[in-house]
């Protein structure tokens, strides 16, 4: 699993740790970890305290791979800070969103009820067409007895 992390030093280890600051749920969800989890990096790794990294996890939370995040973080800036992405933004979409789902529903059920209408013509058409017939059956029946 990919996390975004921060380098910290372990005064009391007198090694460099991970601190944990997010978590990638699904290819653009992130969640971030509220609670302080650490991995400790080792002695032989090197790293500027305070840098942001991406590391993936193995299951057994072993470091995979460790990577800065300075040009994926710049990439987030791009694509959605440079364009005015903001969570307001993206919670009026969502509404407006919401909206137009709600609309549509409404317009299904108005479609549904007026073909039901529509149906109900139908047949009472078929039962006077059915009615007519009949009586002008009848009417021909009694012209022939007479």
């Amino acid at each position: 699993m990919l996390y975004l992390a921060q380098v910290h030093k372990n005064d009391f280890l007198d090694q460099l740790q991970l601190r944990l600051l997010a978590r990638q749920e699904a290819e653009h969800m992130w969640v971030t970890i509220p609670e302080e989890a650490f991995i400790l990096l080792g002695k032989g790794k090197v790293l500027a305290e305070k840098l942001l990294v991406l590391v993936e996890l193995s299951p057994t939370g072993d470091i995979q791979s460790l990577e800065e995040a300075t040009d994926w973080l710049l990439n987030l800036v791009q694509t959605y800070l440079a364009n005015g992405i903001t969570p307001e933004f993206l919670q009026q979409e969502t509404e407006r969103a919401e909206q137009w789902r709600q609309n549509l529903t409404l317009q299904n059920q108005d479609l549904a009820r007026r073909s039901l209408e529509l149906e109900a013509r139908r047949e009472q058409i078929q039962a006077l067409e059915e009615s007519l017939k009949r009586e002008k059956n009848g009417a021909k029946d009694e012209e022939a007895r007479s």
